[in-house]
């Protein structure tokens, strides 16, 4: 007899059961036999048995011992292995070239860096990445310059992957119910499309710009660059004196890390 499982709260365990979505995640990730998967957090196996099947083979990360007992009764296909503990902290297995998977949410944004990388030193290992997220964060991953959601995150994802919103997840689709709306996006990871001279830089610049988003661009990075040169660079970029750090496009970022980068205060 089957083991029953329940959520935990203290794991932020919400099980998605809503058949659409199940479908449209496996869907956005063009699933092949001949490809290895990485499904973070797969719960009690819903989205792994619709995984498994079309897939050469699957590895599960799961932190929950009693879910991890439930998987391995669940599934004893050779070609699905279980890995017990944390994401942050374990290997993942070079082989792995797609993420599919419903993400704790507590713990998004260090997904994200874990499989992206960073500006400085980007992760090049998967073609695919599907994740179902809470919708703010889906937002902040797709959204355009001058929009309130747009902001570092949004850069810094961008200029790593192409960034896609699959479809909205209310509430009902979990059991328990959760207290925020989801969204199933799609990351395809691929070579930055404009290099700048100095990555490191323009993170900085980035990560100063975005410090304080209802300041003006010019005075955040004051603290960086001469307000004079900084004011000169901008007019010759065509970027507005009063621009705020939302209103610069990905390649406006780069381009002004560029023409700043000798400029440098500290």
């Amino acid at each position: 007899m089957e083991r029953l499982v329940y959520p935990r709260k203290r794991f932020g365990q919400h099980w998605l059961r809503e058949e659409g979505v199940l479908a449209a995640i496996v869907a956005a990730a063009a699933l092949t036999p001949t490809d290895r998967v990485l499904e973070i957090g797969p719960g009690t196996g819903n989205l792994t048995a619709r995984i498994l099947p079309l897939v050469g083979h699957l590895t599960a990360i799961e932190l929950d011992r009693d879910l991890c007992q439930h998987l391995r009764s669940r599934f004893t296909s050779p070609h699905f292995r279980l890995l017990e503990g944390d994401i942050l902290q374990l290997p993942i297995p070079k082989e792995i070239n797609k993420v599919v998977a419903n993400i704790p949410y507590n713990i998004t944004g260090e997904i994200l860096q874990l499989l992206l990388g960073t500006i400085s030193k980007p992760v090049q290992q998967f073609e695919t990445i599907v994740l179902l997220v809470q919708r703010e964060i889906a937002e902040r991953l797709t959204s355009q310059p001058g929009t309130s959601s747009y902001g570092a995150l949004t850069v810094r994802c961008q200029y790593l992957a192409a960034c896609q919103w699959i479809r909205d997840v209310p509430p009902s689709c979990f059991t328990p119910p959760p207290k925020v709306h989801s969204a199933v996006i799609k990351l395809t990871p691929r070579p930055p499309q404009l290099l700048p001279q100095s990555p490191p830089w323009l993170e900085t610049i980035l990560r100063v710009g975005f410090a304080q988003k209802r300041k003006m661009l010019r005075n955040n990075l004051q603290s960086l660059l001469d307000r004079a040169h900084l004011l000169h660079i901008f007019n010759d970029l065509g970027i507005s004196e009063t621009a705020r750090a939302e209103n610069l496009s990905l390649e406006q970022w780069i381009k002004l890390a560029d023409a700043t980068l000798s400029l440098r205060v500290r």
